[in-house]
């Protein structure tokens, strides 16, 4: 009796020990990077021209799965980090745009933007953010969660919505970026009452001022020969400078581009992104004990550029070759600050972007520009023609018609009947290639695969509109110059997806994966509960199952 005691002490304390080494082996950093506009072939197309410490070292020691795609529409930014976080789509998240109609309240509110809240680090109305809007948790929430709030999350963006939804509802901070006159990172009462010490420090130096700088190509341009003539019709460029044309003289241009916002639409974007980031991993100590915590890292400069000077520009390859020597800064900075094989890192993208339409016109191929205006006036011209009453309909954005109720109630008209006409009337105009209403949507079962299954993902019944159209591939509201996003095309849903580090084995997969599946991932990986709107799946494929702290 008393040895089967023994063996049974003994037992348990191996299972004990056991147990810390496994939880002892888990990452205690995991930095997730989503470039903003990174479409996956930037990766194929600059690759000989990247280092071996950036983007190579990612694939070439990680997991890399080329075929990641959204599944859902529409793909812009606020939607795009909220969906890699949650492991869901718009239809739970509820995140449907960066901005959107809110048919309660009839007016057009913002992703992150709250009132409730105050600016910390400014006076301007920038800093009222926050992400009361997402109804669900992040991986980073449920991170927190496991960890009985001991393993922190910090996020990092340019953009407010980049660091905001990302970094969950409890996370212990979340900063972007405010130019203008001022070049601060700032954040909200949401988060704290004043900024920390170390965030006063950065913002009081001249490390801001100091991108004030020319912006030329890093290599001589001539050998930029994966990207199109520098000059040509298709790019936007800056006020004050004729040509949209290397180089730029950013403290020149900077008066009349917003003054320090034109850092943000430079390469240094980035640069000063990860400076930032790099501060909070020393001043908050990341990664430095047991318990798991986060840095939310996006990159926004690179979709200021795309928009600015479209996908195939100089700008977006030289940004791209300097992105790559901030991921290899990026990592040797963490393998000196957390250790080698200490931290797990996953790269991806929030959506594609498009070629310039009107390049894609000048070479033949099919594409245009939809003016949404006069499509708006067009349908209230048909719904006073059909119903007498131009006003059932109340909003056009974002590809979605809102209708009047109160007013369609008061003419005693249904919500069925006005769908259907309107719908098999908007089929018929040129430029649009489909139709989808709200009755479909909800009722008439699900869409399996194709722009169905995207439009009823990104579909969310309380805050999404009544009928959703679809233009012609590479159809765009937007200038003649730069490019943009939105659609469920391959150009806006193929993404980067790469893992490395910590619990991360080396290879790669062209099976088809989804945005949705990176949380339920990290979640398996970390052995925590997935976010709680969770509809991905764990890539089980690419975990170390030694290292993994999932049961699975």
């Amino acid at each position: 009796m008393k040895r089967l005691a023994f063996l049974v002490l003994i037992g348990l304390f191996s299972f004990q020990a056991f147990a810390q080494e496994t939880e002892g082996e888990k990452p205690r950093l995991v930095v997730g990077i989503v470039v903003d506009q990174m479409r996956y072939d930037y990766l194929t197309r600059f690759w000989e021209r990247f280092g071996e410490d950036g983007f190579k070292k990612l694939i070439n020691e990680g997991y890399n799965f080329k075929n990641n795609h959204f599944n859902y529409v529409p793909t812009y930014t606020g939607p795009g980090h909220a969906s890699v976080y949650t492991g869901t789509s718009p239809m739970n998240h509820g995140i449907i745009g960066n901005g959107w109609y809110d048919k309660f309240v009839k007016e057009s509110v913002y992703c992150a933007g709250d009132e409730t809240v105050e600016p910390v680090g400014t006076k301007d109305n920038a800093g009222k953010m926050s992400p009361h809007r997402m109804k669900t948790t992040t991986v980073s929430d449920e991170n927190r969660l496991h960890t009985q709030m001991r393993g922190k999350t910090i996020g990092v963006s340019i953009k407010d919505r980049g660091s905001i939804l990302p970094a969950g509802h409890t996370a212990n901070a979340a900063y972007w970026f405010h130019g203008g006159d001022e070049g601060k990172w700032i954040t909200s009462s949401f988060y704290m009452d004043e900024l920390p010490k170390w965030v006063k420090d950065f913002n009081a130096s001249d490390k801001v001022e100091a991108y004030l700088k020319p912006w030329n190509t890093l290599y001589d341009i001539d050998t930029y020969k994966e990207s199109g003539s520098d000059k040509n019709n298709f790019e936007g460029g800056f006020r004050g400078k004729k040509d949209a044309t290397f180089p730029y003289d950013l403290a020149e241009l900077s008066d009349e581009n917003g003054g320090f916002d034109i850092i943000e639409n430079s390469a240094y974007g980035n640069d000063i992104t990860l400076e930032f980031a790099l501060a909070a991993v020393e001043a908050e100590e990341l990664g430095q004990d047991e318990d798991t915590d986060f840095l939310t890292l996006s990159f926004s400069s690179t979709d200021k550029i795309g928009h600015n000077f479209g996908v195939n520009s100089k700008e977006i390859q030289d940004t791209y070759l300097r992105l790559d020597k901030n991921i290899a800064q990026l990592l040797k900075e963490l393998d000196a600050k957390v250790g080698e094989g200490n931290y797990t890192i996953f790269l991806t993208a929030d959506h594609g972007g498009v070629d310039v339409p009107a390049y894609l016109q000048s070479v033949n191929i099919p594409a245009g520009y939809f003016e949404s205006d006069e499509f708006e006036e067009e349908l209230k011209e048909f719904a006073a023609m059909e119903f007498g009453e131009e006003e059932l309909i109340e909003n056009v954005s974002n590809s979605q018609i809102f209708f009047n109720y109160e007013l369609m109630e008061e003419l005693e008209i249904s919500s069925s009947v006005l769908q259907a006409k309107l719908a098999h009337y908007i089929l018929q105009l040129d430029q649009i290639d489909k139709v989808y209403t709200r009755d479909q949507l909800i009722n008439g079962g699900s869409f399996v695969v194709g722009t169905g299954r995207a439009i009823q993902n990104g579909f969310n019944q309380k805050r999404s509109g009544d009928i959703m159209y679809v233009l012609d591939p590479a159809t765009i509201v937007y200038s003649r110059t730069g490019s943009t996003h939105g659609s469920d095309l391959n150009y806006d849903t193929h993404a980067p997806l790469i893992f490395y580090g910590n619990g991360v084995k080396q290879g790669s997969t062209t099976e088809r994966t989804e945005i949705i599946d990176i949380a339920p991932t990290v979640s398996a990986l970390l052995g925590i509960a997935f976010p709680n709107g969770n509809t991905g799946k764990p890539l089980y494929m690419m975990l170390d199952d030694k290292k993994s702290g999932s049961l699975e």
